[in-house]
Order: C-alpha cells, then sequence, then structure tokens
C-alpha cells in the first residue's frame, strides 16, 4: 500500500498557504470601515470581471461536485451527466433576470434576495419565507463540502478510532475558515478562489489527457464502462440514457438550472460585482467551467475502467462512493500530484462553505434580525450579527457531519435544490412583474412546499434501506400512469407553485383584496446604472414599509 506521507504534506502545505490568503484578504482592497454589510458580506459591491469569474466560479463548482458527479458517473454511468448541460443552460435563462437583480439591488441597498421581495411586494411575511427557505436549502450544502474533504482524508489514511481523531482534521480546517471569513468577509474567498480554480484546471487538464495514455485510450476506458453496465441488474444504468430515465435527466437538469442561480449564495457572488457589465461578461465567461465539468464527469469512467473499488467503513461494512476520484489519483498518479488533486478538493471545499455560510448569515441578519428582532440596527450591528451568525452555521455544518450521518446531509441538500425552487415565483419572476399577488404567493409556497414533502416522502431507495426520501426521481406511477417513467420532483412542485400562485392572484384581485406597492413604476425599478433617474449622491437604501 502506498505510503501517504508525501500527499500529506503537499496537501496541508498548500491548505496553509490558502489559508494564510485568507487572513490578508483583510487588508486586500481594505475599505475605510468593515463594520457594513455591503464590505463584509459583499466585498464592497466593487470586484470586477476576473475576480467575479473565479468567485461565482469557485461558489458554483464546489468539492462535493469534485467527488459526487464522477461518482455518480461511476454508479449510474449517463444519467450522472446531467450536470453538464444543466450548467450550460443556466446562464442564458439567468442572464437577464441577474441583470435585473444587481440593478435593483444596487439602486435600493439590497443585500439578500428576500430583502427585493420585502420591497417588490411589501410582503414581511414572504419575505420570511424567502429567507428561511435559503438558509434551510444552504445549511446542508455546506456540510457536503466538509464530505469532499472526508473522502480525501480517508483516501490519505487519515482517520481514528475515536469521533473526536476522526474528525479532528475537519473541524480545524472549518475552525481556521471561520476564523478568517469573520476577519475578511466575503474577499477571503475571493482571493482564494484564484488559486482554488488554478489547482482544479491543471488537475483535471493534467487527469484527461494522462489517464487514457495509462489506461489505453478513451476507447478502452468506455468499452470497461460498457462492460460493467451491461453486467448490471439496474435498468437505469449505462453508457446512454434509455427509456426509463430520459424524462427524469430532462427534467433534472432543467429544474437543477433554475435552481442554481436561487441559492443565496449563488445570488451574492453576483451582488457583490461593481456594475451590470461585470455580471453580463461572466454569463457569457462562465460556461467554460461547464467544460470543465464534463471532463471532470469522464474521470467516472476512467475509475472504472482503472479497477477502483471504494473504501469502506470497517466498522458497518458501507461503501462511500465519494472516495472514487480520490482513489483514482492514489492510484494512477506520483504522490506528490495526488497530493495537490488532494489540496484542490480540499481547498474546493473552503470558498463555497466560506461564501455559503456569509449569505446564510445575510439572510438573517436583514430578514429576521432587523425585521423582527431589531428594526433601529445600525450598520456595525448588522455586520457584527452576520459575522457571529456565519460562525454559527459553520458550527452547525460541522455538528451535521461529526452526530449525523452524512447521507442525512446529503439526502438534506437533495431537499435544498428541491424547496429553494419553490423562491422562483417570488424571486425571479418578481423581478419581471409585480402582477402576482403576495397572498397568491405565499400559497403558491405552502403548496409547492408540501406537495414536495409529501413526493419525497414517497421516493424508497432499497440500495441503502430507506424507505422515504430516498432520492429525487418520482415514479409516475404513484400519479396513476402506467409507465415506469420518472421525473424529477422539484421540476413537478415549481409548476404547481406557480399555478396556485397565479389561480390565487385572480382570485383575490376579483375581490379587489389590496396588494403591495412600493411605490416605483417599472421603469424605474429596472432603471440602468447610467440612468440619470438615479442620483448617485442619494444613499441607496429604501424605507422599509409598515405594513405586515
Amino acid at each position: 500500500m502506498r505510503d501517504h506521507v508525501t500527499e500529506i504534506v503537499v496537501f496541508t502545505l498548500l491548505f496553509l498557504l490558502v489559508s494564510g490568503m485568507g487572513f490578508v484578504a483583510a487588508r486586500w482592497r481594505a475599505p475605510k470601515n468593515m463594520e457594513h454589510l455591503d464590505e463584509w458580506g459583499l466585498g464592497g459591491r466593487s470586484f470586477g470581471g476576473w475576480i467575479t469569474w473565479f468567485l461565482v466560479g469557485g461558489d458554483l463548482y464546489t468539492a462535493y461536485t469534485f467527488v459526487a458527479v464522477p461518482a455518480l458517473i461511476f454508479g449510474a454511468g449517463a444519467a450522472g451527466f446531467f450536470a453538464v448541460p444543466y450548467t450550460i443552460v443556466i446562464y442564458p435563462l439567468f442572464f437577464l433576470i441577474l441583470i435585473r437583480l444587481w440593478s435593483v439591488s444596487h439602486r435600493h441597498g439590497f443585500v439578500t434576495p428576500a430583502d427585493f421581495v420585502r420591497t417588490r411586494f411589501d410582503s414581511p411575511t414572504l419575505a420570511l419565507l424567502v429567507a428561511v427557505t435559503g438558509i434551510v436549502a444552504t445549511m446542508p450544502y455546506i456540510a457536503l463540502q466538509l464530505i469532499g474533504i472526508e473522502a480525501v482524508l480517508k483516501t490519505m489514511g487519515v482517520t481514528g478510532d475515536s469521533l473526536l481523531a476522526r474528525h479532528a482534521p475537519i473541524i480545524i480546517a472549518f475552525a481556521i475558515l471561520a476564523a478568517y471569513t469573520y476577519q475578511s468577509g466575503l474577499r477571503a474567498p475571493a482571493l482564494i478562489a484564484f488559486v482554488k480554480d488554478t489547482l482544479i484546471y491543471i488537475v483535471i487538464l493534467v487527469a484527461v489527457i494522462y489517464l487514457p495514455y495509462k489506461l489505453g485510450g478513451w476507447g478502452s476506458i468506455f468499452d470497461a464502462a460498457e462492460a460493467k453496465f451491461t453486467a448490471s441488474p439496474n435498468p437505469n444504468d449505462g453508457i446512454t440514457l434509455n427509456a426509463n430515465n430520459q424524462l427524469q435527466y430532462i427534467t433534472l437538469a432543467l429544474g437543477s438550472a433554475l435552481a442554481l442561480f436561487l441559492y443565496p449564495h449563488s445570488i451574492t457572488g453576483v451582488l457583490a460585482s461593481k456594475n451590470r457589465n461585470v455580471i453580463k461578461r461572466n454569463m457569457s465567461a462562465l460556461p467554460a467551467y461547464s467544460f470543465l465539468l464534463g471532463l471532470l464527469a469522464l474521470l467516472g469512467y476512467a475509475a472504472i475502467a482503472s479497477g477502483v473499488k471504494p473504501l469502506a467503513d470497517p466498522a458497518t461494512g458501507k461503501v462511500d462512493s465519494n472516495t472514487v476520484v480520490p482513489l483514482l489519483f492514489d492510484m494512477q498518479f506520483p504522490a506528490w500530484f495526488a497530493g495537490v488533486a488532494f489540496a484542490a478538493i480540499g481547498i474546493g471545499a473552503l470558498v463555497p462553505a466560506a461564501i455559503m455560510s456569509i449569505a446564510a448569515a445575510n439572510l438573517f441578519t436583514r430578514n429576521i434580525y432587523k425585521e423582527y428582532l431589531k428594526r433601529d440596527a445600525t450598520h456595525a450591528q448588522e455586520a457584527r450579527v452576520s459575522k457571529i451568525t456565519s460562525l454559527v452555521v459553520k458550527v452547525g455544518a460541522v455538528a451535521c457531519i461529526v452526530f449525523l450521518d452524512p447521507q442525512f446531509s446529503i439526502d438534506l441538500q437533495l431537499i435544498g435544490g428541491i424547496i429553494i425552487l419553490q423562491t422562483a415565483p417570488a424571486v425571479a419572476l418578481g423581478l419581471f412583474t409585480r402582477w402576482l399577488h403576495r397572498g397568491g404567493l405565499i400559497a403558491g409556497w405552502v403548496v409547492g412546499m408540501g406537495l414536495s414533502m409529501w413526493m419525497l416522502w414517497q421516493i424508497p431507495n432499497p440500495a441503502n434501506g430507506k424507505a422515504h426520501f430516498g432520492g429525487s426521481a418520482f415514479p409516475l406511477s404513484d400519479f396513476g400512469f402506467d409507465t415506469k417513467r420518472t421525473i424529477f420532483v422539484g421540476f413537478v412542485t415549481v409548476i404547481v407553485n406557480l399555478l396556485v400562485a397565479v389561480i390565487v392572484t385572480l382570485i383575490l384581485r376579483a375581490a379587489k383584496t389590496p396588494e403591495g406597492v412600493d411605490g416605483t413604476t417599472q421603469d424605474d425599478y429596472f432603471a440602468d446604472e447610467g440612468d440619470p433617474r438615479i442620483d448617485k449622491d442619494v444613499v441607496a437604501t429604501v424605507d422599509r414599509p409598515s405594513s405586515t
């Protein structure tokens, strides 16, 4: 068995390097006063094209992506490639949405999507639902970054017999992350993202050139994958899609695309941009990461050809499929390069985890603390509460991994992607029209969320013995259709959410029920950055209405 000392040394040195950069970030583009959410939570809203490209890319393509996508390809074949088209589809879908959201947020001083919803629909209740949904969806996402690091540590043999010894490296890593995020805010992940993305590009490009050379070419790799799936009894796997999983593939890709930029951490990276042109350029350039993701996914087939066997827990015998990619690098590459690859995965956890914790903290501060606990909170008090909340969020994520079955976090994240979709009518459509009534949007959220939980409850997973919440593929036969096809839960429930919102809006409008009005015309609300109607000397905040 390989001696992992070299891997551990390289991993540790690179990890310490980026941690140092995290602390230095407090003096990078330093403002006069960090005691403001615009500075701590949004980097001063001043990031240019390159910084934003690395920041948003580092935010969306996480450590869990690095290990989970190839692991899914390793286990299920072509169905796992859904992540590639959805990251291609998403950019044109959200091109106009994000530009509009930036313009509105820039003009009115919004920090979170719930800030926009609060003012747009004059409804603190709807804003609270959006904020709570964002926090709940983000928490397990942070925990998943720990799973990526844990897979690397297992591969390097960094384990222990006791609970504390087994998780000590993760606890230390997140303690360091918490410290420099508390000090530097969004500037820390923005600076680290340069190193993280550079490492990942180097590792993947080397891998897709070197591995085919060593394994006899891509033809041999695909032949090995086809042989494995042909011998598998699972009717839904294979190197091509089949009639049973095509609908699930399409709806999962589209639903995931709609969800990705509704996550608070995705919006945080966009709002940190200094102008609209930065967002336009980045929405055009970010598909480069999709090319990278496609190459990364192919590592799942390379792992099959390499004969990788995922590590199993000695106590329970449970196989950890997330170790597939780390084991592939450990088997096929020199120890020093495997260490670099492991560092790329580990550092790939720090950037999104930091942004996610900041985004969740901003939601709590602006839409719960200030709205319901201290309406007259100063900017300094907001920044202080957000810093403390970001620490609590990280502690909660670590606790999920230490005290709960990691599979539980995976299941929660699966649910998180579906529930964040329920904010689409209020956030995405709200940017284009005020026609939907706040009461209709609340009703749609309630019905969509309830239906999501019911559908997820009906889905078993015989592979791990789960009777409920076993996946996101809902059998259409449960709706009475005579078919074996499945469909993505989120795709169904967000459509139902929107239909309910429309129906209730029509009823409330017919009854002449008052609707939220924010006092701006459509043109005023979406005035471009250079529009003369925007007074640059006016404080970019909007008075909060007093209605409930």
